[in-house]
């Protein structure tokens, strides 16, 4: 059992949670992930490591609830235990094992949307502690449902893109990655993006008309975690690679990204049926009165 030592709720349906997990918080990388399982009977969840603390020896998550699974787990408490947490899984980001002195040469910038501000959160953290201070931009559609901009800030150069201008740039990523690069004379050896897969795929589309290199994390496509179900394939530069033992980060241009999304909604009918299911379940007991 595996203990939750922290909880906060970041946003709407948005959950930060530090599991003990002292051996995953030794051996993590920035990029990677973990799988865990609330309870014995519970289905797997894979998740983006958005933290770790190794003298603390807890692993940080972000939970969104968009399903049975990630409800049952943001229901749990500080104080109470998830039954599994294996890890790290994936691959860590290539830049951890670049020449520390060419890497200080470049100019990275960070593209977030939604939750996926927590995934690029060790990773920024990261170059920051070894002096290299990157810039990045988070999205989200309203200030309410920005996440960890506090901590961004802390270790890069933020900038905030929200849909209807209540923070920051008033429009979409793409919008301010383009005014940063084309009005503001910004220059960018390398851009990585990490969110929701429409918005990485026009996040590539632009970095590719500017002539940036961009890699993408398909973090969201992953189920098993393992290789071994086949779920998270896609095609990077005409050939298939498994997300989960590949990546989770590949080159942007070369994801086929509609391919990408086809597949990220290839059990949403499933997953409507179950929460259907599970909360006329908590009706007919009582919980949701």
């Amino acid at each position: 059992m595996y203990k939750i030592e922290r909880k906060v709720k970041l946003a709407e349906n948005i959950y930060l949670m530090d599991i003990y997990a002292p051996r995953v918080a030794k051996s993590a990388h920035p990029g990677q992930f973990i799988i865990l399982r609330s309870t014995k009977e519970g289905e797997r969840i894979p998740l983006t490591i958005s933290d770790y603390d190794i003298e603390r020896g807890t692993v940080q998550i972000v939970v969104q609830t968009l399903g049975v699974s990630t409800l049952k787990l943001a229901a749990l408490e500080e104080g109470e235990a998830v039954e599994d947490f294996a890890g790290p899984l994936g691959r860590p980001s290539e830049f951890i094992y670049e020449n520390l002195d060419e890497l200080k040469g470049k100019r990275l910038l960070f593209v977030a949307g939604g939750v996926g501000t927590a995934p690029v959160y060790p990773q920024v953290k990261w170059l920051h502690e070894r002096g290299i201070e990157a810039d990045v931009i988070i999205g989200a559609k309203t200030k309410d449902l920005l996440i960890l901009t506090d901590e961004m800030r802390s270790v890069g150069n933020l900038y905030i893109a929200t849909d209807d201008g209540s923070e920051g740039y008033h429009g979409m990523v793409t919008g301010l990655l383009k005014k940063l690069v084309q009005e503001d004379g910004k220059q960018y050896d390398t851009v990585i993006t990490i969110g929701p897969m429409i918005m990485m795929k026009f996040v590539a589309l632009a970095t590719k008309e500017l002539g940036i290199p961009t890699i993408a994390s398909l973090n969201s496509l992953m189920v098993d975690g393992t290789g071994m179900c086949g779920a998270c394939r896609v095609s990077v530069g005409g050939q298939t690679k498994f997300t989960c033992v590949d990546g989770p980060e590949f080159d942007a241009h070369q994801v086929d990204f509609d391919e990408a999304m086809r597949r990220s909604g290839q059990y949403r009918d499933e997953e409507q049926r179950r929460m259907e299911k599970y909360k006329d379940h908590r009706c007919r007991i009582g919980l949701d009165k």
